[in-house]
């Protein structure tokens, strides 16, 4: 059985781990997927870290080959059932299981929710001690099911906005410049596709960012970070 070498994942090597890079073998890459279908890292069976990634993996999460290192996988990706994803990686770091696959929800580095499937396979050494995770990531295709998540302060500017509120009001409220709000609620009119305000609040309301039938409009909780 083929083995793959992993960086070490303590702090001290950790610039070194991530400038090593991620080979696609026969254990790296699963059945049936080629090297265009989606990214790998490598993750650490004890700590669920990320020892090691290709470029276009950390670039999922809006992060760099370097910056992803030291990130708790879990902390990346999230399952549909609460608790299950860490099962999975629990009985793969283990041995209990030698692969799993299963699908995940991430985050972009623009707060947007993306849905994935991530394909997890144990490396161990011929006496049965699992040495390193090998984790294949691939995005798929349809709509991203949670929508997107704003932070706290730019669903104030948009709740604002859906009720009336002018610039002026709005810095006022959130002790903002005017600049601050102007560059706000443009961020939100690029990362929207809108062209003006109205069409900004029509389209929140269309990706269901507003809990219905209250006024003034409020953003839904899940859809704040």
């Amino acid at each position: 059985m083929a083995t793959t070498s992993f960086p070490d994942a303590s702090p001290r090597k950790k610039t070194a781990a991530a400038a090593v890079p991620v080979r696609r073998d026969p254990i790296g890459t699963p059945d049936g997927a080629t090297p265009e279908a989606g990214c790998t890292a490598h993750v650490s069976p004890r700590t669920l870290a990320v020892t090691a990634a290709e470029p276009e993996f950390a670039r999922q999460f809006g992060l760099s080959a370097d910056e992803i290192c030291g990130r708790g996988l879990l902390e990346l990706l999230r399952s549909p059932v609460p608790g299950q994803l860490r099962e999975k990686f629990t009985a793969l770091s283990s041995g209990r299981c030698r692969r799993f696959r299963e699908r995940v929800t991430g985050r972009d580095g623009e707060g947007w929710n993306f849905p994935a499937e991530v394909t997890a396979i144990a490396v161990g050494q011929p006496t049965g001690e699992i040495v390193g995770l090998v984790v294949f990531l691939r995005r798929a295709e349809e709509a991203a099911d949670g929508g997107p998540v704003l932070s706290a302060l730019d669903a104030q500017v948009l709740e604002g906005v859906a009720s009336g509120e002018s610039t002026v009001q709005l810095a006022s409220r959130l002790y903002l410049s005017r600049q601050g709000i102007e560059y706000r609620v443009g961020q939100m009119l690029r990362r929207f596709d809108a062209p003006n305000r109205p069409a900004l609040v029509a389209r929140a309301h269309a990706l269901g960012m507003f809990a219905t039938g209250q006024w003034p409009p409020r953003v839904l909780p899940e859809r704040v970070r």
